[in-house]
Parts: C-alpha cells; structure tokens; sequence
C-alpha cells in the first residue's frame, strides 16, 4: 500500500466577538478566534496536513480567505472537502493526530466530542484520531493567552 504523511500548522489569535469552534464543536462561554471561517484552528491544521500528504498544497490554495463565500463557514465543510480533493487523487484518511498549544481554554472534556466530529466528516473509526491539548507555560504569543496553536499530522493511503 501506499501511505503518505503530512502535517499542517494553524494558529489564530483570540477575538472576544466570536464564537469558539474547535474540533467541529462549539465551546461555549470562550473567546472565538479571528478568522475568515469560523476560524476553526484544529480542523486547518488537520486539512494543512492531509493537503500535505497528498502534495495538494494548502487550505489556503483551495480556500482563499479573499473569497467571499467562505466567509464564516464551517471548517467541518472545509474538512469534508478536502476528503473529496484527496479522492479524486485516490487517497484517503487513515489517521489523525493533533496537538493544541494553548493556555486557555481547557480542553479536555471537549476532546471525545471533538474526535468523534472528526472522524464522522473523514469516514474515520474514532480511535484514528487523537487531540491532546497542552500549555506553554506563559512563554510567548500563546503563553500570553493571546491565541491558539496547533499542529496536526495526517497518515493517508492509496484507495
């Protein structure tokens, strides 16, 4: 079989008039994030590290942020579009992992929902994706509490 492997890098500082969507799923009473979309920073890195598996280029070659008609979608449509670009080449998903840098907000009883969203739009078992979240202990932009980071990597094969 042939299997391909990227990884894709998105950070997005925070903007109080927004609401917060991580993974596909909304956090309720959090800061959202700046952006064109819904600015979802989880599900760009993971679409950043399929496109990159695939040599596809980046989210935002196929979807430029100058373009109106992204503007607020949902990253899970995102997300299910680039699962189309991949099978048009012939490839699909086999696994995801993630990690969140951040000092806020806290992650971890979002994480299953987050995973399960996830699988669902790439027609994954649950257990092929992974989130962990954790802090940069005050240093920097993100220690400050000014945005979220995150890095994803993507295992992919041949249909």
């Amino acid at each position: 079989m042939d299997f391909r492997i990227g990884i894709g890098i998105d950070f997005h500082r925070f903007d109080p008039g927004r609401k917060l969507v991580l993974g596909g799923v909304e956090i309720p009473g959090e800061p959202g994030l700046a952006g064109h979309s819904d600015a979802d920073v989880i599900l760009h890195a993971i679409c950043d590290a399929l496109l990159g598996a695939a040599a596809l280029g980046d989210i935002g070659k196929h979807f430029p942020p100058c373009d109106p008609q992204y503007r607020n979608i949902s990253s899970l449509l995102l997300l299910s579009r680039v699962r189309e670009l991949l099978g048009q080449k012939g490839y699909v998903p086999v696994q995801v992992d993630v990690a969140v840098v951040a000092e806020k907000p806290r992650l971890l009883p979002h994480i299953p929902a987050m995973c399960a969203r996830i699988a669902e739009t790439l027609d994954l078992p649950v257990e092929n994706v992974s989130i962990k979240a954790t802090t940069p202990e005050g240093m920097g932009a993100l220690g400050r509490g000014e945005g979220i980071g995150v890095w994803a990597v993507a295992l992919i094969r041949k249909a």
